[in-house]
């Protein structure tokens, strides 16, 4: 299972990219089958590019310390 805490700090070191273009992310859920449940906020909310963020920023970095893990965005 993983550490809401953990996912937080990892989440922590790509909220500086995000907040640059106005946007940020919310994690909402951490569910014991390794799926990290965000909300992207802001800009990157309404951003047609936000399914790329999503995986190509939030996912990638959380994938560094959790190899395991599958983000979704609600």
């Amino acid at each position: 299972m993983l550490d809401r805490t953990k996912v937080e700090e990892a989440l922590d070191r790509v909220r500086p990219f995000l907040q640059r273009d106005g946007g940020n992310v919310q994690l909402v859920d951490v569910t014991d089958d390794n799926i990290v449940k965000v909300k992207l906020t802001g800009a990157c909310g309404s951003c047609p590019m936000s399914r790329m963020t999503l995986k190509g920023g939030v996912e990638a970095e959380l994938k560094k310390s959790f190899p395991d893990v599958r983000v979704e965005s609600v």
